[in-house]
């Protein structure tokens, strides 16, 4: 304590300094705020995954249809066949982060596991577009392979550890191969039998708008003994018939199988859905192929808080869907789009498609 005196001659006042405990106190609660702010409004590298929108391939978007085609005999169309998503929120502060982990339907992940570092966003954006974009191509291409229409076929981007022939690219139109023409995927094969690797052989191919040209191709070894020609082939209309998928704001492969089913439903007489809310998700193989995806928990909630009733899993996914499945949604086991209109054709007449 220090006491003190002015020039009035008042009595001395005293100046009482506060305790130590208080000083530490009132530190300790200017330092809590401040963390309090920061874990408030700054971001972590944190994002988190959860159900997004699901989109019904039958429907319109924009009044445009998912799904338009032009030039082939259609036929009408109702009920579901619903594509889902995973949505992605990034921006997170640490209390955002803290609340996503108490939310089951939420799930907490690293960015860097879905915005690699030293790509842009920009570069993640065009790659989910490329994605999708390369989905929309393999599903239309499913879907005429299934249902055997005669097509223009195509050679489809390069597949990671396929070997890519040097003198085929992505876009070239596979005219005849070895004298047989190409009207379906089905027909390379056939062209092909008998082949080895090495063997060179003349394919006649068209280019962009360029003329047709027969080309000498060295065939590549696919490890099963048969020459091949080193691509992945893809399905387009013949002519001037289109089929064109519309859906914006969606990325990435997964939508696939459920664009090719709609594209089946509205090629053929008769409806697959027979008034169930059929959901569903998978990359596909221009050949028809599922592939298993990620996220399936996610699309699972949002297919069922949408109304589905069934569930369409890729194969690889069904382990992961059994232990994550809502109530009042049965999982359907697809391995590839032949299985699931069969499955979808068992269904709508009353019998049990084969489940997880």
């Amino acid at each position: 304590m220090t006491e003190t005196t002015d020039d009035t001659g008042a009595p001395p006042r005293t100046r009482r300094r506060p305790p130590p405990g208080a000083v530490r106190l009132v530190l300790a609660a200017v330092g809590l705020l401040a963390i309090c702010v920061l874990a408030a409004t700054v971001p972590v590298p944190m994002v988190t995954l959860g159900p997004g929108p699901t989109f019904n391939t039958l429907d319109t978007q924009d009044g445009k249809p998912v799904v338009d085609v032009t030039g082939l005999p259609t036929y009408p169309t109702s009920g579901h066949l619903n594509m889902t998503t995973v949505s992605v929120t990034d921006g997170l502060t640490t209390f955002q982060v803290l609340r996503a982990w108490l939310d089951p339907q939420q799930q907490v992940v690293p960015r860097s596991a879905i915005f690699p570092p030293g790509q842009t966003q920009q570069q993640v954006d065009a790659k989910n577009d490329a994605d999708f974009a390369d989905s929309e191509s393999a599903a239309v291409s499913a879907a005429l392979t299934y249902l055997d229409v005669p097509a223009q076929v195509v050679v489809g981007p390069d597949i990671q550890g396929l070997p890519v022939n040097p003198v085929l690219r992505p876009g070239d139109r596979v005219v005849s191969v070895r004298g047989t023409q190409i009207g379906r995927i089905s027909d390379i094969r056939t062209a092909l039998a008998g082949t080895a690797p090495g063997q060179q052989i003349p394919v006649e191919t068209v280019r962009g708008d360029g003329p047709a040209q027969t080309v000498t191709v060295t065939l590549i070894d696919l490890g099963n003994g048969q020459g091949g020609l080193g691509i992945a082939p893809v399905a387009r209309p013949a002519g001037d018939d289109k089929i064109t998928i519309s859906l914006s704001g969606v990325g990435g492969p997964s939508a696939g199988l459920m664009f090719s089913l709609a594209v089946v439903d509205r090629l053929t007489p008769g409806e697959l859905t027979g008034g169930t809310f059929i959901a569903g998700t998978g990359a596909i193989a221009a050949t028809g192929q599922v592939m298993g995806i990620a996220g399936i928990p996610h699309k699972l909630y949002a297919a069922r808080e949408a109304g589905a009733t069934v569930f369409l899993v890729p194969a690889p996914n069904c382990a992961e869907a059994r232990g994550a499945a809502p109530e009042g949604i049965t999982l359907v086991k697809v391995e590839t789009l032949s299985d699931a209109v069969t499955d979808l054709d068992t269904i709508r007449t009353g019998g049990t498609a084969p489940t997880c």
